[in-house]
């Protein structure tokens, strides 16, 4: 797996502006509490350094809501706003 193909899930979380921090992104998946959903395998993720790759699909709760994503771009940098909404597309949680 090369560096281009994946990234690691705090920096992913942190750079499509999910987490205000890194460090706060990192302490979250350390408690276990992202599911990670990859080639129909559901997963949880328990470190931070734990790759991310296009296409998978997290699930996770933050602030009283659910949240649940899939993977479209890994991104080479925490952008504005508008171009983190494009490193991600939401599913219905219903």
């Amino acid at each position: 797996m090369s560096e281009a193909d994946a990234c690691r899930a705090d920096v992913w979380l942190w750079r499509a502006r999910l987490f205000k921090t890194r460090s706060a992104a990192a302490d979250f998946l350390e408690k276990g509490r992202v599911r990670l959903t990859r080639t129909g395998q559901e997963h949880r993720i328990d470190k931070p350094a734990r790759p991310v790759k296009v296409g998978d699909q997290l699930v996770f709760a933050v602030g009283g809501k659910l949240v649940a994503v899939t993977v479209e771009a890994l991104g080479e940098r925490r952008g504005p706003p508008a171009e983190a909404r494009t490193l991600y597309s939401t599913l219905d949680t219903a």
